[in-house]
């Protein structure tokens, strides 16, 4: 009979989406490189809680912050509602100035976006 830790199998089971934001003259063949500006975190009970980079407005666009700042409280309550399905639409971004940069297992294990996630607070 196979046991396993059940603190590591629900550490396992957290996943991480982060968000990068791409302004609109953004070229896929331009060599400008990507600014994640927003981490979707879900836990092994489906809590989603989001973390925005601190300096979000200095990185976002004037003519993109509207929009990007109108979506944060959305994203909150629609985790509320339904986290696990705003969770997967995150995780598949692929139009206008917030798309899907990646998607993982246990952010633990990604020391970059450990790194990362110390310049971004969470937001209610």
């Amino acid at each position: 009979m196979k046991t396993t830790n059940s603190a590591a199998n629900d550490s396992s089971r957290i996943r991480f989406c982060s968000l990068e934001y791409r302004p609109q003259d953004w070229c896929l063949t331009s060599s400008q490189s990507t600014s994640v500006i927003l981490l979707a975190i879900i836990d092994a009970d489906d809590k989603l809680r989001f973390l925005a980079h601190r300096k979000l407005r200095a990185i976002v666009q004037p003519r993109d912050l509207k929009y990007i700042e109108a979506l944060l409280p959305d994203f909150v309550e629609r985790a509320r509602l339904d986290p696990a399905m705003l969770f997967t639409q995150l995780s598949s971004l692929c139009v206008g100035p917030l798309v899907t940069h990646e998607v993982g297992v246990s952010i633990a294990d990604h020391s970059s976006f450990l790194e990362l996630s110390s310049g971004f607070d969470q937001i209610s």
